[in-house]
């Protein structure tokens, strides 16, 4: 390996994907082996798969797959994570195992890196596959949060993308808890550029993004990166207080200028349950954020190790740091903590 003239990692999350893993390892490698001058590794995260996912991955007996077995599931955010604290490539490539993004794209992202670019984010042209009521809730996320963050978020991108090693080093600085991945790969700045490409329609098996999960996973981007949701409630008060204002004058000017009566039972449930429900509603923004905020505060370790098995490139590599690195068949601890 002396002729090598640059290190790879490439990670995969990976929940319950037999039917797709061996042709994901299959692709992988054809393009992996085309790499010139490069000495490369694969890590496979395990997050807490029920299949056989685990198994097929062990049977691939490739010294340049590694493999981290989560004890149980934490979610693709974390698994990602994971993958990057045990990542000892000069660029770190994070792919998802459902082969909705080309592994054959890599040596394109590999060119950019090598141009002088951080960060290079594989940005979707098409969306094959997906139905008209996903595309369109991904448009107004994106729309949403670029108008409410400081954060500007590439549009119509997921996690496929290549990272320096600086970039990979400043987002495990990055401790937090609650974790949405898209935001803090945008938050780390540097040099960033986007590749086009057409994301295909999964390979085999079924999404595991149901539509309750992209919602919370909506609002994790929202609390994530801005505080305008609080900021909101503030405001709808302020407006509600002003309606109301203007309302008691007007009463009072029809009851003394017109002698009008006062309505009573309807208009008074209708103001009632008007002002609970906007009560209700700023309730709940500041309990998203308290409840992070008390999860953040409990620092309870973001993943558990189960079992790790290095390649030879992370065999031959030093520990990427105190507490991120587990021994083979004992639980381990990382910097992060669990939802």
């Amino acid at each position: 390996m002396e002729d090598q003239t640059f290190t790879l990692t490439v990670v995969v999350p990976v929940y319950n994907e037999a039917e797709v893993l061996p042709t994901l390892q299959h692709r992988l490698i054809t393009v992996l082996d085309g790499l010139l001058k490069a000495a490369w590794e694969i890590i496979y995260v395990n997050d807490g798969s029920t299949d056989n996912s685990l198994e097929i991955i062990s049977n691939f007996n490739d010294p340049r797959v590694a493999i981290i077995d989560l004890s149980r599931n934490f979610g693709k955010e974390i698994a990602m994570s994971a993958g990057l604290d045990h990542a000892h490539g000069d660029a770190v490539v994070v792919i998802d195992a459902d082969l909705q993004d080309p592994p054959e794209l890599i040596p394109e992202l590999i060119q950019k890196w090598q141009d002088g670019y951080d960060v290079v984010f594989a940005q979707r042209i098409a969306r094959d596959g997906e139905t008209w009521l996903k595309k369109t809730t991904a448009r107004l996320f994106y729309r949403a949060i670029h108008t409410l963050s400081r954060v500007k978020i590439p549009e119509n991108t997921g996690d496929f993308r290549l990272l320096s090693r600086r970039a990979v080093e400043a987002l495990r600085l990055l401790r937090e808890r609650h974790r949405f991945m898209k935001g803090l790969f945008a938050w780390v700045g540097f040099t960033q550029v986007a590749v086009p490409y057409q994301r295909e329609p999964r390979f085999a098996g079924k999404s595991k993004w149901s539509y309750w999960r992209l919602w919370n996973f909506a609002l994790e981007g929202f609390t994530s990166f801005s505080i305008a949701p609080l900021k909101l409630a503030t405001y709808v008060g302020l407006l509600t207080a002003f309606g109301a204002f203007i309302g008691a004058i007007l009463v009072f000017y029809k009851t003394l200028i017109f002698g009008d009566p006062v309505r009573g039972y309807p208009s008074l449930m209708v103001v009632i349950l008007f002002l609970g429900g906007v009560q209700l509603m700023a309730l709940g923004m500041i309990g998203e954020y308290l409840g992070r905020l008390f999860n953040e505060a409990k620092q309870r370790p973001l993943y558990l190790i189960n079992r790790l098995t290095p390649s030879i490139l992370q065999g031959k590599a030093e520990e990427p740091g105190p507490g991120t690195l587990a021994k083979p068949r004992n639980a381990a601890f990382s910097n992060n903590g669990d939802n």
